[in-house]
């Protein structure tokens, strides 16, 4: 190999140059082709090494778009199938470009626009979706890291008989760690709505994911000139967590906007508002579908739906001036019992066209219906926050409504009147039931026929009791107050649609009312209130046939407190009814029993005294005095018949002399004393009808 001259010579420092050959000598020129072989042959290897790796290089490279371009049209064929089937069923289905990035795994789809077949009212568009890390499970699922939708639309036209058209628009949706099927399942063939439904729940449950995110969801809605008209309702920050085999830990959206236009009374209205914190835990969608499936049809269990709802503050303000708000909602432990919650059978019930009114027949069949899918619906528990409405009269309040355990129940009332302000701390309904509610109601509507006594008492049924705590409300247009502590009313044991059994609790102070000549006696002696203890409770056994009235008390804090134990033997089943001849007939049977009357003076005497004092214009003594010699007159008649009465005639003759006893007075029958031979002897001859029971009468302090 050649070498200029200037060429420096490489050796070690320091060695003596001996023996050595130059260029122009022999030995020079043999040591010099040495080298140059030497180096020809590294070169060489040198440029096989070279070629071998840009070999390789160009093979990797070829393999590696190969793979990519592979990767390409598979992902683009598995798509390009799925939009064929929809297609191969009659739908539309188009997409713009596809690609897939093989080093990320990222596949992009665009412009994605389906109607599907047998649902022409549905309209799907898609702007474009974003999956990153696709990878395949297995034979039928695939996965993804995340998975980005942007402009996501559906649009349904007149769905249902009520033709409704409704559209969703999700801008961005961002999902993490899903997974689901490869293909999903044919769509419904058929256009019903439940179909529909159970379709979306199927795919539903097939996929998992860790969380969903959308910053916006808008929903729109048209009913025409249906009561539910029309608007939109925008919710913002909606995140899902923990997605999989239908069910989801937790859910929620940070604000919903709503702005709906209604009519109110023939007069337009627009409806805005909002509501925030929304939350939903434990939903379970499987239960909604086992509701849906007719297969389910028997089965009697219940499915929990919704584990608890939650939401903040709820506000609405109409253009017509009122304003609603509401502090909080939350609804715990709703599930559906398929055997009973069965909305295909409501929904197949729905006039086609909406402006034809439904027969009352229809009517009846259509609350019968819901009544059944009420008996299908379990809520554990409701409770709303602080409400308040806002109208040109005034802000009434109420701090709070709930349900549980079939009690409904109004607290916290406060509320202005032309009177004054009503307050009220409780109203109760106790073990109401809105399934028989409905029947109730669908048994009343009979045009031009007003409800028979026996559909009125139908109510009976409806709930078993109601109750009213801490009123006090405006007496007419006095200053004075009525106050409620307690209104109670109990029944139970219904035979028919009568209850055989009942109680009502009365404690209450009302003003008396100078303008009611029955008060007028009361007014006069100075008493401006009147408090009012009542508790009265009936029960009938029907094995034994015998109906007690007891307790019965009433007291009249300022006058005289009474108690009334009755009994009645032989009662018959059949005199429970509405039919007031078939009650009269059975009624014949009823025998009396035991009466014990309790009277306790606590001015009532005084009070009889002073009025009859004033009549007869005399002191009160001699009205006094006078009062006790008509008893004792009256008293001789009556113990010429019967000296039992003698005992009774002195005893309230003793009542009466001095204020402040107790006047008790018992009965007991001699015999059998039917009770309406009883009453007709009452009226026309009352000292016969007392020689039928041996009489007890005493007096004390």
């Amino acid at each position: 190999m050649a070498t200029s001259d200037s060429a420096p010579i490489n050796r070690p420092r320091g060695q003596i140059i001996e023996n050595h050959s130059f260029p122009w000598t022999a030995p020079g020129f043999a040591n010099m082709a040495g080298c140059a072989v030497q180096n020809e042959q590294l070169e060489l290897r040198m440029k096989r090494i070279l070629i071998g790796l840009i070999a390789l290089a160009v093979l990797g490279a070829g393999g590696w778009f190969g793979f990519d371009l592979y990767a390409r049209h598979r992902a683009t064929a598995e798509i390009e199938a799925v939009f064929d089937r929809i297609r191969s069923q009659g739908g539309k289905a188009s997409h713009g470009r596809v690609a897939f990035d093989v080093t990320s795994r990222t596949l992009t789809i665009e412009d994605i626009a389906v109607d599907p077949a047998g649902q022409p009212q549905a309209r799907v568009k898609i702007a474009g979706i974003k999956g990153v890390g696709v990878r395949q499970a297995d034979e039928t699922r695939f996965a993804a890291d995340s998975i980005e939708i942007s402009g996501f639309e559906v649009a349904l036209d007149e769905v249902g008989p009520g033709k409704l058209k409704t559209s969703y628009k999700v801008p961005q949706m961002i999902v993490r760690d899903y997974a689901g099927p490869v293909r999903a399942q044919n769509a419904p063939a058929s256009g019903s709505l439940i179909d529909l439904y159970r379709f979306v729940l199927d795919q539903y449950a097939s996929v998992t994911a860790s969380s969903i995110a959308a910053p916006t969801l808008t929903v729109a809605f048209d009913a025409g000139k249906g009561a539910a008209g029309s608007g939109e309702v925008v919710y913002s920050g909606l995140a899902i967590q923990k997605l999989g085999k239908g069910k989801v830990d937790a859910m929620k959206a940070d604000r919903a906007a709503f702005t709906i236009n209604v009519e109110q009374a023939g007069k337009a209205d627009k409806l805005t508002g909002e509501m925030s914190d929304i939350i939903i835990n434990e939903f379970d969608s499987t239960a909604i579908a086992a509701a849906l499936d007719p297969q389910k049809a028997s089965d009697d269990s219940y499915h929990r739906v919704y584990g608890q709802m939650s939401s903040g503050t709820y506000v609405a303000t109409s253009t017509q001036g009122m304003r609603m708000q509401v502090d909080g909602i939350a609804i715990a432990d709703i599930a559906v019992r398929p055997s009973k919650f069965r909305p295909a059978e409501i929904l197949a019930l729905l006039p086609t066209d909406r402006y034809v009114q439904p027969t009352p027949a229809q009517s009846r069949e259509m609350m019968e219906k819901l009544a059944g899918l009420y008996d299908g619906l379990r809520v554990g528990k409701i409770e709303i926050g602080t409400m308040s409405v806002t109208t040109p009269q005034g802000t009434p309040r109420l701090r709070a409504i709930r349900y549980q355990e079939g009690e409904f129940a109004l607290e916290g009332l406060d509320a202005p009147t032309p009177q004054g302000q009503v307050k009220m701390e409780r109203f109760a309904l106790k073990s109401l039931s809105l399934a028989n509610l409905m029947r109730w109601a669908a048994s009343l509507t009979t045009p031009g026929q007003a409800p028979s006594p026996e559909q009125m008492l139908g109510l009976f049924q409806v709930l078993e009791g109601a109750e009213i705590k801490g009123v006090v409300s405006p007496y007419k247009n006095t200053r004075q107050l009525v106050t409620i502590d307690t209104i109670s009313l109990n029944w139970g044991q219904l035979v028919g649609s009568i209850p055989s059994k009942a109680n009502l609790v009365v404690k209450m102070v009302a003003p008396t009312d100078p303008a009611n000549p029955t008060q007028l006696p009361l007014t006069m002696a100075g008493i401006d209130k009147l408090a009012i203890n009542l508790d009265l409770g009936a029960a009938w056994t029907e094995s034994s046939g015998a109906l007690a009235l007891a307790p019965a008390t009433i007291d009249l804090g300022n006058l005289a407190r009474a108690q009334l134990r009755l009994a009645l033997a032989n009662v018959p089943r059949g005199v429970f009814t509405a039919d007031a001849g078939q009650a009269l007939s059975q009624a014949g049977q009823i025998e009396a029993g035991a009466i014990e009357l309790s009277l306790r003076d606590s001015g009532v005497v005084d009070l009889v005294v002073a009025q009859f004092s004033r009549m007869q214009n005399v002191s009160r003594d001699a009205a006094r005095g006078a009062i006790v010699e008509m008893i004792r007159a009256q008293g001789e008649k009556i113990a010429a018949a019967n000296l039992d009465a003698k005992a009774a005639v002195d005893a309230l003759a003793g009542f009466v002399e001095t204020s402040g006893q107790t006047l008790t007075i018992k009965l007991t029958p001699l015999g059998k004393v039917p009770v309406l031979q009883l009453v007709d002897v009452l009226n026309s001859e009352p000292i016969v009808a007392l020689a039928q029971f041996r009489i007890e009468a005493s007096t004390g302090l």
